[in-house]
This record gives C-alpha cells, sequence and structure tokens, in this order.
C-alpha cells in the first residue's frame, strides 16, 4: 500500500493518523459494508418495502456506525492519545474528553 493512502486528514482539524495496512482495510472494509447496507435501504424504500422493514434495516446502519466508531476510537487512544500523552502532551486528554462529549450526545 502506498504511503499516502495510510495517512488519512481529520477534516476538522487537519492532523494526520498514520494507520497501519490492516488497521487501514479494516475501517475502509467496515465502511464498504455499511455503505452496502445504506444502499441496500435506498432499493427498499425505491420498491415501496414495509416502513418497519426498513426502520430495521437503519437501526442495523446505526449500529454498524456505531461499532465502526468504537474501533476508531479504541485504536485512537491506543495509538495518537497514548504516543502523545508518552510525549508529555495533556491537551490530548482535554481533546478526547472533547470528543467524547460529542459522541455521547
Amino acid at each position: 500500500m502506498e504511503q499516502e493512502k495510510q495517512v488519512q486528514e481529520c477534516g476538522c482539524t487537519r492532523k494526520h493518523k498514520l494507520r497501519s495496512e490492516k488497521e487501514y482495510k479494516d475501517l475502509i472494509n467496515r465502511l464498504k459494508r455499511i455503505e452496502g447496507q445504506v444502499r441496500g435501504i435506498q432499493g427498499m424504500v425505491e420498491k415501496d418495502a414495509y416502513c418497519t422493514d426498513i426502520m430495521v434495516q437503519v437501526a442495523a446502519v446505526s449500529a454498524a456506525l456505531n461499532s465502526f466508531n468504537k474501533k476508531l476510537l479504541e485504536n485512537h487512544i491506543h495509538t495518537c492519545v497514548a504516543d502523545n500523552i508518552r510525549q508529555g502532551n495533556d491537551e490530548v486528554i482535554d481533546e478526547l474528553v472533547n470528543t467524547l462529549q460529542r459522541l455521547m450526545k
């Protein structure tokens, strides 16, 4: 995998995260599955599927997104947060607290 593909840019802070190939593939595969689920929901709406059936699928997408976020948060804490703390950058703790507060709304 090319180095450029491993560096991901966060749209809000302009910070970068170098991801291992395994982490990158895992995250991308999860997102592709979620994308497929969303397209499936779109197809259900286009085919006039029953409302309850659509809502069940929407709940599944929500659960998949939550699972994705948990995995991303776990990776973030083990890498970015831990590395910053080891380097004496305690500001990362405030950033993590703010992120958790936004996720828990």
